[in-house]
């Protein structure tokens, strides 16, 4: 009964002093910084010699996923280990690969440059809003979490399809519906941090990279269909 009620406090953050907590975040906030350096670096080597190719239409989707779940499941083995932050930073390099199909697709608009740049801003801006609301929120929002990964499995589901479909329509309503549902799943993370439900920054700051990259690539979608300006 004890090992029960402990547990129940920890997973509300009773059993983690708010000196651990803190710790945990501010640990996740730096690495998550640092995570950018090697995402840039893949983006600009994928733009720079077109590799990024290979992960286009329907097996290069089977290929990135292959690869991202392999590097998801690296990551949580060696988490409590010293490798868990070379393996996490290797996988932000893979995402930055990744990203650099639809980045130079951008790039390739008049107005590419300032598009990129609007989708950072907007990607931060969003990341502000939701860490603040996670500071002022005292309810628990642990129940969202089962509502957010059935919307992000029916999400990849409806974005393999329509990489055979092609539709820009569905493109447009998937990167809407991605933004609602990763900015709700930032909220979700961080609130997990400071509540005391993730106790390791390796996969605090995971979880957070994934939000962000998603909601980067779903505005940045959006931002090309929108605003595009050709030569």
């Amino acid at each position: 009964m004890t090992d029960n009620v402990n547990t129940l406090d920890q997973g509300i953050g009773y059993g983690i002093s708010a000196q651990e907590r803190n710790k945990v975040l501010r640990n996740t906030y730096l690495l998550l910084a640092l995570t950018m350096v090697p995402t840039v670096l893949g983006a600009w080597m994928g733009v720079a010699t077109g590799i990024g190719q290979i992960f286009s239409g329907g097996l290069g989707i089977v290929l990135f996923l292959a690869l991202a779940f392999g590097f998801i499941y690296a990551i949580e083995k060696t988490k409590n280990s010293a490798a868990g932050v070379p393996v996490l930073l290797g996988f932000t390099f893979f995402m930055g690969l990744m990203l650099s199909r639809m980045i130079g697709s951008i790039l390739g608009f008049k107005n590419g440059p300032d598009l990129i740049m609007t989708a950072f801003a907007g990607t931060a801006g969003v990341f502000f809003v939701m860490a603040s609301l996670a500071t002022v929120i005292k309810r628990d929002l642990s129940g969202m979490g089962k509502w957010l990964f059935v919307g992000a499995v029916v999400l990849m589901v409806g974005g393999i399809i329509n990489v055979f479909v092609g539709s820009t329509a569905g493109m447009m309503a998937l990167s809407m519906a991605a933004i609602g549902i990763f900015s709700a799943y930032m909220l979700y993370d961080i609130k997990q941090i400071l509540d005391g439900g993730e106790t390791n920054y390796i996969s605090a700051t995971l979880a957070l990279y994934l939000d962000i990259i998603n909601v980067f690539q779903s505005l940045l979608a959006l931002l090309g269909i929108f605003g595009g300006e050709k030569d």
